[in-house]
């Protein structure tokens, strides 16, 4: 099996346990703070890649409409589940591909990815750089002139400082910000978790068993990551 082709399917087969994951993240709102920083969130937005609707549900409080899309429909069908508990109707989540949103041109204020355009690199690994300029031409398709465009990654799960996870994302990041002219900071987005046996079963589905056995060793029931922001405005 490829490896995109075994990535999408633990997303499809484990649509549950990523969002048990995700709402894990992030516990300080350190994200939507940088994010409000960079770009007011309002007006309408488009997602890509928006898996189980954790990022699309902070952005509902502040978007005028937030248009989702994920490639699969199993993320999709878990984050219908978490966004009709909230008391807001201004959104939609439809099947898509990140290089081909069925929207028109120049339909949105802002255009935001979380933690899926690094899968360019099991996508296309051998022809990564093409595929990223694509995805990013159809950010800046969808965006009025004057639009924000965001992206937001892995900088190091279970670390404190930032540190692309390997060689090859280094590369990604640097083909954003050196031949697309893209912005960058970075933040602390720690998990927290309700016990370490808990942090112990998530970290190791998701990350791997060296993370699982420190969070099961630990007394703490958080784990620290570091993620990337990137902004453009078009």
């Amino acid at each position: 099996m490829a490896a995109i082709d075994h990535i999408r399917a633990f997303y499809r087969e484990q649509a549950g346990l990523y969002q048990r994951l995700v709402a894990r993240q992030d516990y300080q709102r350190q994200l939507i703070a940088a994010l409000t920083e960079i770009s007011p969130l309002a007006g309408r937005v488009v997602e890509f890649g928006a898996g189980t609707g954790n990022l699309t549900g902070a952005l509902l409080e502040r978007a005028a409409r937030v248009y989702a899309f994920d490639i699969e429909r199993a993320m999709l069908v878990e984050a219908r589940a978490q966004l009709r508990d909230k008391d807001l109707r201004n959104w939609s989540l439809v099947a898509a591909d990140n290089g081909r949103m069925p929207l028109p041109a120049n339909c949105a204020d802002l255009a935001i990815e979380g933690w899926s355009f690094n899968h360019a690199l099991d996508w296309q690994p051998n022809a990564w750089r093409e595929l990223v300029d694509q995805l990013l031409a159809e950010m800046q398709r969808v965006l009025k002139p004057g639009g924000v465009a965001i992206l937001i990654e892995d900088l190091g799960i279970g670390r404190t400082q930032p540190q692309a996870p390997s060689a090859d994302v280094a590369r990604l990041y640097n083909h954003w910000q050196e031949r697309h002219g893209f912005q960058h900071r970075w933040i602390r987005s720690d998990y927290q978790f309700a016990s370490p046996s808990e942090a112990s079963e998530l970290a190791g589905m998701f990350f791997g068993a060296t993370l699982a056995e420190q969070c099961l060793r630990s007394p703490q029931i958080t784990l620290p990551e570091c993620t990337g922001i990137w902004w453009k405005r078009f």
